[in-house]
């Protein structure tokens, strides 16, 4: 969007006020699960062409941030229909592990490209956090409390100490991978007060209907992705299966925090996968810890020196993070995949064929036409000779719902999932739901 680095700190600090009010209302409320509320990576390809579409018009990156809050507003009020209405709650009646299992693996095996590439900047550093989270997780949690509460942090605080000491005696210099650099600290306020800087931090919205069509879109995969962290939260949590009433509450508060940070000056709000992936490593399930975390992310969304000390933790610190805790998030997946009769061959081909098109189908959608390509007014066809004249001919904002869904593995594996277990027959022993009922 071609920011200043004053408004890349305004967008850091309102994107965390955003996701404590939205984490606040989903435990206190909604799902009420242990789970946190962030940016997604449903939205990427819709916010793309809105930034596209209004650089091309020669728009500045307040106006497109204005487009984004509009399009989010609109999507917001529609999920809160959806999810209070209780239509996706019942979605559970027809839902078994055979659709939910493939899709909650590719919550995690969907962001591979986070991991590995992110942490071999420096395999080094990345290396000893993720060793350091399995030995204090799985080692040395067994005799200590301190360890089995704190081994995320724990790990954290060694391996990013460790990268400033090394940092300060020149061993690594600025610039470098797992170099700590505080300098945007300095200059970042310490308070945000002004009622501007909150609410509406960039203008009031503005509407246009190809945005919202293809914002939309990333809602819809936001839904079926945050279907499938329920279960998963619930399950790391030690809770069971969540109720169809309180997947529609978390829906429809889901829907709720979106709308906040369409106020706020955020992106749209979802369930945090790697959330779950920490539940299931310090097996800490209370949703008052969340709360108490909400709090604090509302608190330093006020604080513009907390984001910029947070945006100095080396990327291969975080790229650890990512390849323990969504792999984690994979094995959940097959956790609850396990619950149906892994014996039936009607099983295994509709799980196996869910989940590998949820990791080609998007390839083959990357391969058409980039998101910042695609623009409204525009066809795949323009970009892309050989696009399938089915989807060429489509109109541009129904080629943006079909791009978003089609990009979105999580999505193509529930379409494609609940489908075939629902018109291929089985019974409900084979396909897990009795044990899912009981």
């Amino acid at each position: 969007m071609g920011m200043s680095q004053e408004q890349i700190g305004l967008l850091i600090s309102s994107v965390m006020l955003c996701s404590g009010v939205a984490t606040l209302i989903q435990s206190t409320f909604g799902s009420r699960l242990p789970i946190i509320q962030g940016v997604s990576f449903s939205f990427i390809a819709a916010f793309f062409a809105i930034i596209g579409t209004v650089k091309e018009e020669g728009g500045s990156s307040a106006e497109m941030m204005q487009y984004i809050a509009g399009a989010v507003i609109v999507g917001a009020v529609i999920e809160i229909v959806i999810g209070f209405s209780g239509l996706f709650g019942k979605l559970r009646q027809v839902l078994s592990p055979v659709v939910v299992g493939p899709v909650i693996m590719l919550i995690g095996l969907a962001l591979f490209q986070h991991g590995a590439p992110k942490a071999g900047t420096d395999w080094l550093i990345s290396g000893s956090t993720m060793a350091l989270i399995i030995l204090f997780s799985l080692v040395l949690a067994r005799g200590n409390r301190f360890f089995r509460l704190f081994p995320i942090l724990s790990a954290l605080l060694v391996v990013v100490g460790l990268c400033w000491v090394l940092t300060s005696a020149g061993f690594y210099e600025q610039g470098d991978a797992s170099a700590v650099d505080t300098s945007a600290v300095a200059s970042s306020p310490w308070l945000r007060t002004e009622f501007g800087e909150i609410v509406f931090p960039w203008g009031m919205p503005k509407w246009h209907l190809g945005f919202a069509v293809a914002v939309l879109a990333g809602y819809m995969a936001s839904m079926i992705e945050s279907f499938g962290d329920y279960h998963a939260c619930s399950q790391m949590a030690g809770g069971g299966d969540p109720s169809p009433e309180q997947i529609s509450r978390g829906i429809g508060c889901e829907g709720i925090g979106c709308l906040l940070t369409g106020v706020l000056g955020g992106f749209s709000s979802t369930s945090y996968s790697e959330n779950i992936g920490l539940v299931g490593l310090t097996k800490v399930g209370s949703r008052y810890v969340v709360q108490i975390a909400a709090v604090l992310l509302i608190a330093v969304g006020f604080l513009g020196k907390f984001g910029a000390l947070a945006a100095a933790i080396p990327g291969p610190v975080v790229g650890g993070l990512y390849c323990v805790m969504f792999g984690l998030i994979s094995a959940v997946g097959v956790q609850q995949l396990a619950k149906c009769d892994l014996q039936s061959d009607r099983n295994l081909l509709i799980a196996g064929f869910s989940l590998f098109m949820g990791l080609s189908v998007p390839s083959y959608f990357a391969s058409l036409a980039s998101a910042e390509q695609l623009l409204p007014g525009q066809t795949l066809a323009m970009y892309q000779p050989t696009a399938e004249v089915w989807l060429s001919q489509l109109p541009s904002s129904v080629q943006g719902v079909v791009l978003s869904i089609g990009s979105t593995g999580m999505a193509v594996a529930a379409v494609i999932g609940l489908l075939l277990d629902n018109l291929i027959p089985g019974s409900r022993a084979e396909r897990g739901l009795e044990e899912i009922e009981s």
